[in-house]
C-alpha cells in the first residue's frame, strides 16, 4: 500500500503497527525513529522496522505515510519537529488516545494529517511487548475534520482494515468524551481503588485478600504511570464530566442499599450491559463463533489441536487460554462461521477432545 512508512515512537503501539505493516507486506520499507536508542535497537531486532533513524532529518520528506506514535503529551512537540522536514505529499496519522487538542495542533502543521486511535493496548508497555495481533479485531477510531480530504480518509480506512482492525469515524471532540468514559475514567478508578487499599490500616491483610475481581478492576493501573498521566491530563475536561456522572451513580447505588429489590434491578441492568460487551457481540464487528475445548495438561496439546484443524482446512480466527490447572485446562477457539465451528468440533472430537 505504501513505498516507505515512518513510525515515530517505537513503544507498544508503534511497534505493533510496524510489525503489522511488515508481516502483512503493506509497506516496502518501514523506518523507525525514537529518541531512545535502546528502543530503536529492540524494534529492529524484533522485526518492527527495516531501518532505524536516530535523528529527525531530510529522510522524513521521502515518506509516503508517517505514523506519530509518541505519548500523547509529546505529540504536538513531535509534530512541530517533524513538520520542519515533511513533504506536502506525505499522509500523516497518529495513535494517541486524545484527539481534539492533537488534531487542532497538528492539522495546521501537517496538511494531510488525520487523527487516529486504535482501541488496543496492554498494561505491558514497550516495544518488547508489541505484536501485530494486538491490532487484530480492534476498533480503530479515525477523527476526520472539515479539512480532511476524502481520499486521505479512504486510504487510512483501507490501511486500518489491512492491519486487521475496524475503522470507525468519530469527530475529535466526541471521541474524547467517549474514551473518557470507557478508558480514562476506568484508569482513574483503578488508581483510586489501589489508593484505598494502600491507605487502610489493614493494608497487608487487604492485599492478601484481593482476589480476581479486584485484580481485574485495577489491572490498568499496572501500565506506564507517566503515559497514563499524560493521557488523562490531556483529556481532563471530558474526564471531569465523566467523574461527576460516576459520583452521581455511586450516590444512587449507596442510596438503594436499604432497598434490596431496587438494587437487584440495577444490578440486573448492569449484568445485561456487561454481558453484551465482548467483541464478538459488538454490532460494529463480525460475529465470532466460539468453541471451548478441554485440554489435558501435557506438552504439545496446543500444537496438536492447531495442526489437526489446519490439516482439515479449518481456520482459527482467535484463540484464548481460559484456565490452567494441574489436571488440565481449556482453550477458547473462535471461528468466522457456524459451519467452520461445526467442522472444528468434528475434527477435535474425532481425535478425542471434549468440546462445548
Amino acid at each position: 500500500m505504501f513505498a516507505r512508512v515512518g513510525i515515530f515512537g517505537t513503544g507498544l503501539l508503534g511497534g505493533s503497527v510496524g510489525l503489522g505493516l511488515r508481516e502483512r507486506f503493506l509497506a516496502e520499507e518501514v523506518v523507525a525513529y525514537d529518541p531512545d536508542p535502546t528502543a530503536l535497537e529492540a524494534a529492529l531486532a524484533l522485526g518492527a522496522a527495516d531501518r532505524i533513524e536516530t535523528r529527525l532529518g531530510p529522510w522524513i520528506a521521502e515518506l509516503d505515510l508517517g505514523v506519530l506514535a509518541a505519548p500523547v503529551g509529546a505529540l504536538e512537540a513531535l509534530g512541530r519537529e517533524v513538520a520542519r522536514y515533511a513533504a506536502p505529499s506525505t499522509l500523516w496519522t497518529d495513535v494517541g488516545s486524545v484527539k481534539a487538542p492533537v488534531v487542532a495542533a497538528l492539522e495546521p502543521l501537517l496538511p494531510r494529517f488525520v487523527g487516529g486511535h486504535p482501541m488496543a493496548g496492554s498494561e505491558r508497555a514497550g516495544v518488547e511487548n508489541a505484536h501485530a495481533g494486538l491490532l487484530q479485531n480492534a476498533a480503530w477510531i479515525l477523527t476526520p475534520s472539515r479539512r480532511t480530504a476524502a481520499e486521505d480518509l479512504k486510504q487510512l480506512e483501507r490501511l486500518v482494515e489491512a492491519l486487521g482492525a475496524y475503522p470507525l469515524l468519530v469527530a475529535p471532540e466526541l471521541h474524547d468524551r467517549l474514551v473518557a468514559r470507557v478508558s480514562h475514567l476506568p484508569y482513574l478508578l483503578a488508581v483510586a481503588l489501589n489508593r484505598i487499599v494502600d491507605a487502610d490500616p489493614n493494608r497487608e491483610t487487604l492485599m492478601f485478600l484481593a482476589a480476581g475481581g479486584f485484580r481485574d478492576l485495577t489491572r490498568v493501573a499496572s501500565g506506564s504511570p507517566r503515559m497514563s498521566r499524560d493521557m488523562v491530563v490531556a483529556n481532563r475536561d471530558a474526564l471531569r464530566e465523566a467523574a461527576r456522572d460516576l459520583k452521581a451513580v455511586l450516590d444512587e447505588l449507596v442510596a438503594v442499599l436499604d432497598d434490596p429489590e431496587q438494587l437487584l434491578e440495577l444490578a440486573q441492568e448492569a449484568k445485561r450491559l456487561r454481558d453484551g460487551l465482548p467483541v464478538v457481540r459488538r454490532s460494529l464487528l463480525p460475529v465470532q463463533h466460539d468453541l471451548v475445548v478441554a485440554v489435558p495438561d501435557r506438552p504439545g496439546e496446543l500444537a496438536r489441536i492447531t495442526s489437526a484443524l489446519g490439516e482439515a482446512g479449518v481456520n482459527i480466527r482467535d484463540i484464548e487460554v481460559l484456565n490452567v490447572r494441574d489436571e488440565g485446562g481449556a482453550i477458547r477457539l473462535g471461528f468466522t462461521s457456524a459451519e467452520e465451528k461445526r467442522a472444528g468440533r468434528r475434527v477435535l472430537e474425532s481425535i478425542g477432545y471434549r468440546t462445548r
